[in-house]
């Protein structure tokens, strides 16, 4: 078995969903992973990891909007504002959500279902530099 760890820096241009699948796949071709796992974190309290559909658009905005009517922005009952009306919201939505993945790769590439992508879900208004830490665990081959 070998192991391969980087951290991958994202600029996310601000909220919504920001798919990341071909960004991974490259870090996995690098690295020639064939079969093994991919293990995913970002460290941050205001963004998250999801897998959702990534071949019609609509459905990406409907996440968006459900999690918009989730957790809105600028609800009265919030205290935590210290970083603006999107600070408590921004925090609800990552609780909601994964902070990690774990993906099977198989055949060297990500054992995604045929409309799955991987996003990085951003909760913030304005754009920000988040860090994903990207480990992979490679099997031998046989």
């Amino acid at each position: 078995m070998r192991w391969h760890k980087t951290t991958l820096e994202i600029h996310s241009p601000g909220k919504g969903l920001h798919e990341i699948t071909a960004l991974i796949r490259t870090q996995l071709r690098e690295w020639q992973v064939t079969e093994g796992m991919c293990y995913l974190f970002l460290p941050h309290t205001s963004a998250s990891l999801v897998i959702s559909e990534s071949w019609d658009p609509t459905a990406r905005a409907d996440l968006e909007t459900f999690m918009e009517r989730l957790a809105p922005e600028r609800d009265n009952w919030y205290t935590h504002t210290l970083e603006g009306p999107d600070d408590a919201a921004s925090h609800i939505r990552a609780m909601l959500t994964n902070v990690s993945l774990t993906i099977p790769v198989d055949e060297g590439d990500l054992s995604l279902g045929q409309w799955q992508g991987i996003y990085l879900f951003e909760h913030r208004a304005r754009p920000h530099r988040r860090r994903l830490l990207v480990r992979a665990l490679n099997a031998p081959a046989d």
